[in-house]
């Protein structure tokens, strides 16, 4: 089946010439392949696809199969740079050349913006792609991601941390999103993720990442019971931030975790995550998962520790370089 997709190229066309009941197939089958291969309800994010394609509001193309259609992807924009939303093809249809025909459309019309400076693509149904050619790649850099998961069953082998008596921890709190945005920005200061997601870069950028995780569905439902702050006893300073998603009923995700530098060290990371995970199991939750890049060596050890297990690994893709600045 492979085979004869490589031999027949399918027609690209525009995502605004697509309804939304012409969409519906495929996003059915999107929502089984997250669900059996990572245990998340994607049914939000299909949602919100829907509704945009619906409007016609939704920049991106489809790949058609005849009047089937086969695949899609779609992107936004945010200030200067470009977002690739999702990229899926239905199994009978996903190569190499397929996934690329859809990405390469994406990037044309995103890196003709005079504007735009940088794109940035998380793609969790793309395998990461060992020395495979990807569309402009003279631009792009690939960071490998683990996708980790780890059964909640076991959350009371956890023994406390001993940062626990120098901390305070207490819940997610709306009130302390510019203090929680400064943390951020200072545990990410020249780390590979601040390469991967430009908004760690900053406190502000930090901010509309934490509107977007707690207001949006793309990395699951916002949990308030196990999204945790940690603060220094002896300053009441915030130094630790870690916040959790539901992408089930019954699946946990920890959709952020990091540590101001001064605290790095003392086991603040692994208490923050102990008693999240604490909470998610007591809220019924039967396992939990995480993603992480590759390279952060020192968290995936953590991780492991803890027993977390990768299940699979997905690219995040940086395109930059591409714009010339007009004086």
């Amino acid at each position: 089946m492979a085979a004869l997709s490589e031999a027949q190229p399918l027609e690209l066309v525009d995502l605004r010439r697509i309804s939304a009941a012409d969409l519906s197939h495929l996003l059915e089958h999107e929502l089984r392949d997250w669900r059996r291969s990572l245990d998340w309800d994607f049914r939000p994010s299909a949602e919100l696809v829907r509704r945009f394609v619906g409007m016609q509001a939704l920049s991106g193309y489809a790949l058609l199969a005849g009047r089937r259609v086969a695949g899609y992807s779609y992107f936004v924009t945010e200030e200067r740079k470009g977002l690739v939303g999702d990229l899926y093809v239905l199994h009978e249809h996903r190569t190499p050349r397929n996934e690329n025909a859809l990405l390469e459309a994406v990037l044309n019309d995103l890196l003709a913006i005079p504007y735009l400076r940088r794109v940035e693509a998380q793609l969790m149904m793309m395998v990461v792609p060992n020395g495979r050619n990807l569309p402009k790649g003279e631009f792009l850099s690939v960071h490998p991601r683990n996708f980790m998961v780890f059964d909640l069953c076991r959350t009371s082998e956890l023994p406390p941390g001993a940062a626990a008596a120098r901390l305070h921890f207490e819940t997610w709190s709306d009130g302390r999103q510019e203090e929680a945005g400064r943390v951020i920005a200072e545990a990410y200061a020249g780390h590979v993720d601040s390469g991967i997601n430009d908004q760690y870069r900053s406190a502000g950028g930090a901010r509309r990442f934490l509107t977007n995780i707690v207001q949006y569905p793309g990395c699951g439902q916002f949990f308030q019971p196990a999204s945790l702050l940690a603060s220094d006893v002896s300053t009441g300073r915030l130094c630790g931030v870690c916040l959790a998603s539901l992408l089930a009923r019954d699946v946990g995700h920890i959709t952020q975790i990091c540590v101001s530098p001064p605290m790095q060290g003392i086991g603040a990371g692994y208490e923050l995550l102990r008693r999240s995970l604490a909470v998610l199991a007591a809220s019924g939750c039967r396992k939990a998962s995480l993603t992480v890049t590759a390279a952060n060596t020192g968290a995936v050890r953590l991780y492991e520790r803890v027993g977390f297990a990768t299940i699979r690994q997905f690219p995040a893709l940086v395109w930059e370089g591409f714009a010339k600045d007009i004086w």
